[in-house]
């Protein structure tokens, strides 16, 4: 498990790199990310959810797991936020208690998690299922709490925002595709296309990641002890709470090796991609990301170990 995970980790973080060199060499500006972040949050995450399910076969024992899943995550999720919020909330006037609050829960559950499970469990195709529940849980915190701690407008704290956002539009159609099984009778080139643009997902965020880290000086980078608070938060408290948590209980090693590892999953790059959409704590954000991002390469294979 520690070799796939660190190779498949490293592999991930490789992706980084031509984002960098483009702009490290001049043919590309921090100026163009928020057209890239509308690209890979309106466009390329809702195929995610619709890939994953096209690879499922329906059947009421699966789709219960599957539905436990999305229960377990949003529970652990919203219970971890809560317990932060508790020893945070004197401070919230304080944009990095705010960022720490969501910074240490929603994860990069999608664009790093699904390929890392994949490689880990390549018999169990269902890893793919819950991490597109995991994705759906967190992007319906993600939309209401996560932005609200970008914005401080309560507006967002609210149903709709919570289920009328991209992923869930994606969620939407792949629902019904895997209840009826109407993935099988699609267009072969239908469903490639869906496939690619899922997969196009993860090399995008890296690069994203790429083109913001070489607009940061390294030495801020590693020199700011909150940032790290966050990354240690992320990468290390929470996966061990939410594996914990399920630990004891009679569930499938697949599904709680899915608790653990997407749980380990660095900061969710859809906070910076918001953070450039609403030109708000962009730096905060893109520290937490960047720092998460490169030390997970140490921590995902070690906690894999625990498996």
């Amino acid at each position: 498990m520690f070799g796939i995970a660190l190779s498949n980790v490293l592999l991930t973080l490789l992706y980084i790199l031509p984002g960098f060199l483009l702009c490290r060499c001049k043919k590309g500006t921090a100026e163009h990310l928020p057209t890239l972040a509308a690209v890979l949050v309106y466009i390329l995450s809702p195929c995610l959810p619709v890939s994953a399910f096209l690879d499922l076969e329906f059947s009421w024992p699966a789709f219960g797991d599957l539905m436990l899943f999305f229960a377990l995550t949003l529970l652990l999720q919203g219970a971890f936020i809560a317990i932060l919020f508790f020893f945070l909330r004197r401070r919230y006037d304080d944009a990095r208690c705010r960022i720490l609050n969501v910074g240490a829960v929603l994860g990069n559950v999608g664009f790093f998690g699904i390929p890392i499970m994949k490689a880990l469990l390549p018999q169990n195709p269902e890893v793919a299922g819950y991490a597109a529940m995991y994705i759906i849980s967190m992007n319906i915190l993600v939309f209401t709490v996560g932005v609200f701690c970008l914005t401080r407008d309560k507006k967002y704290m609210s149903l709709r925002f919570a289920l009328l956002n991209p992923t869930m539009a994606g969620v939407a159609v792949a629902l019904p595709l895997y209840f009826t099984g109407a993935q099988h009778y699609l267009p072969e080139m239908l469903v490639n296309a869906v496939h690619l643009l899922g997969k196009m997902t993860t090399p995008m965020c890296m690069f994203i990641l790429g083109m913001r880290l070489s607009t940061v000086p390294v030495r801020s980078l590693f020199s700011k002890p909150f940032v790290y608070g966050v990354a240690l938060g992320k990468l290390v408290l929470f996966p061990l709470f939410a594996y914990l948590c399920v630990l004891l209980l009679p569930l499938p090693f697949s599904f709680k090796a899915s608790i653990l590892i997407l749980s380990a999953t660095p900061c969710a790059t859809i906070v910076m991609n918001l953070a450039e959409l609403y030109r708000t704590e962009r730096t905060l954000c893109s520290n937490c990301v960047l720092l998460s991002t490169l030390l997970c390469f140490l921590t995902i294979p070690l906690l894999a170990l625990l498996l």
